[in-house]
């Protein structure tokens, strides 16, 4: 990282000029000192956690401890709480120390905190997804690391996009609208009939059916927000290569929308195989609402142009010196530039923290463990259907059942009524959604079960 702390004290030194001196006093006085330092600097990874908390002491071996981290309202089992996050002690206390410091001085608290705030995320993101800070762009949400992905792939009339017909919204409209204003033609496929009885290999088959030699990218999800169906990534994409070896010709790109499996499941980015994955850090992960991430393999990021620029240095020193920006890591070149909401961003690095210090393996065990525990139970009770499949093999998180007689959102209203919040799908075909993660507990997956049998009594 040392060469991205080298640009981005360039770009202070560019934007903020003699400033720095008082910036560094003002910020630590704002911030809270040496604890700031802890909480946002270059050396903030693994381990500890800001003192104030208005939460319990923290214990990341203890689910109880984990889930005292929290302000959820107790009255309600949190069952819809992957859909738009809530803040951890740790992620609160680090949006509060940054909103501090920017309300008392903005312009003194940005040049005082930028570069380590910066550096702290990517690193922190680099540890938690198994890959270098520097292939990691930073995004607002899934959806702009979808429309910079797609908008910015290098793509010539003729070409082809594949995607499927259970990607989300915001898959199928960046592909409608980059086919609009581009010759680029995109076919959808149905990877399965029936969600509950999908499987690996007729995932991988029928997209492989799909791609032929005009083909230049692939579209799909990891877990479907729709059905809760995960797709066997790392197989679809090493099955892409080797029929692209076969055929003597350079394989299409394999873009996952990751949301719903960042956090939900145990894997180092680069071992899904995959060429890029895009995912909100406000879901599963529990980080700051308005942040994301957009990974991409090395040699991938070639293929992408900018859609937006970038506040990088290079970009900034070659516009006041009218010559061409230096080259620069993908994840600098493509992070859209602007002001953001720093406080979110920066507390992006205690998100990752949070979840580093609970372990990864175990976030992910304890959301299969309730998963597959709700799942049996609910496949007990007549006129239920559970529409995900029951193997952890091929789901996460999100649950999907199917209430005969009841429609989907008459089943979300009255188990909201009985205490328990959980989603509908917004497909056109919706199901009642439930997602049992690190705010729920195995107690409150058999009153669920309870709560849905009474439905049908």
């Amino acid at each position: 990282m040392a060469h991205v702390i080298e640009r981005l004290s360039r770009r202070r030194f560019v934007l903020a000029s003699g400033a720095a001196a008082v910036a560094t006093s003002v910020g630590a006085a704002c911030s809270g000192g040496d604890d700031d330092a802890a909480g946002s600097g270059g050396a903030a990874l693994a381990g500890g956690r800001a003192d104030g908390s208005d939460a319990p002491v923290f214990d990341p071996s203890d689910w109880d401890s984990v889930r005292g981290q929290f302000r959820l309202s107790p009255d309600v089992a949190h069952f819809a709480a992957f859909v738009f996050a809530s803040h951890p002690a740790p992620v609160r206390e680090a949006i509060a120390r940054h909103r501090d410091g920017l309300d008392a001085d903005s312009d003194s608290y940005i040049a005082a905190n930028e570069v380590d705030s910066e550096i702290a995320v990517r690193e922190n993101a680099g540890r938690y997804l198994g890959t270098e800070p520097t292939d990691v762009a930073l995004t607002d949400s899934t959806t702009m690391g979808l429309g910079l992905l797609y908008g910015g792939l290098r793509l010539e009339d003729g070409d082809e996009v594949v995607t499927t017909e259970h990607d989300f919204y915001a898959t199928h409209e960046a592909l409608r609208l980059r086919a609009e204003r581009t010759g680029v033609s995109v076919r959808r496929v149905a990877l399965y009939d029936d969600p509950a009885a999908a499987s690996a290999d007729e995932m991988v088959s029928r997209v492989l059916d799909a791609v032929t030699p005009r083909t230049r990218a692939i579209a799909v999800t990891w877990v479907h927000s729709g059905t809760g169906v995960r797709l066997a990534a790392a197989e679809l994409s090493e099955a892409v290569r080797e029929q692209a070896r076969t055929a003597g010709i350079e394989a299409p790109l394999v873009c996952l929308d990751g949301v719903h499996g960042l956090a939900a499941v145990d894997a180092d980015v680069g071992d899904l195989g995959v060429d890029f994955l895009s995912a909100g850090t406000h879901k599963w992960l529990f980080g700051p609402r308005g942040t994301g991430v957009l990974w991409g393999r090395r040699a991938a990021w070639e293929r992408v142009d900018v859609a937006i620029p970038p506040f990088e240095p290079s970009s900034f020193e070659a516009w006041l010196n009218r010559t061409t920006p230096e080259p620069v890591s993908a994840g600098l070149r493509v992070s859209p530039g602007g002001y953001h909401t720093f406080e979110h961003r920066w507390a992006l690095a205690e998100a990752f923290r949070f979840h580093l210090d609970i372990g990864r393996a175990a976030v992910a065990d304890r959301i299969t463990e309730q998963a597959t525990r709700l799942k049996e139970g609910l496949a007990a009770i007549d006129d239920v259907s559970v529409v995900t499949p029951m193997g952890p093999d091929l789901s996460a998180g999100i649950v999907c059942v199917d209430v005969e007689g009841v429609a989907p959102y008459g089943v979300v209203s009255t188990l909201r009524q009985a205490g328990y919040a959980v989603s509908i799908a917004p497909y056109p075909t919706p199901y009642a959604r439930f997602g049992p993660s690190i705010v729920t507990t195995p107690e409150q997956v058999d009153g669920l079960v309870a709560a849905v049998a009474d439905l049908r009594s």
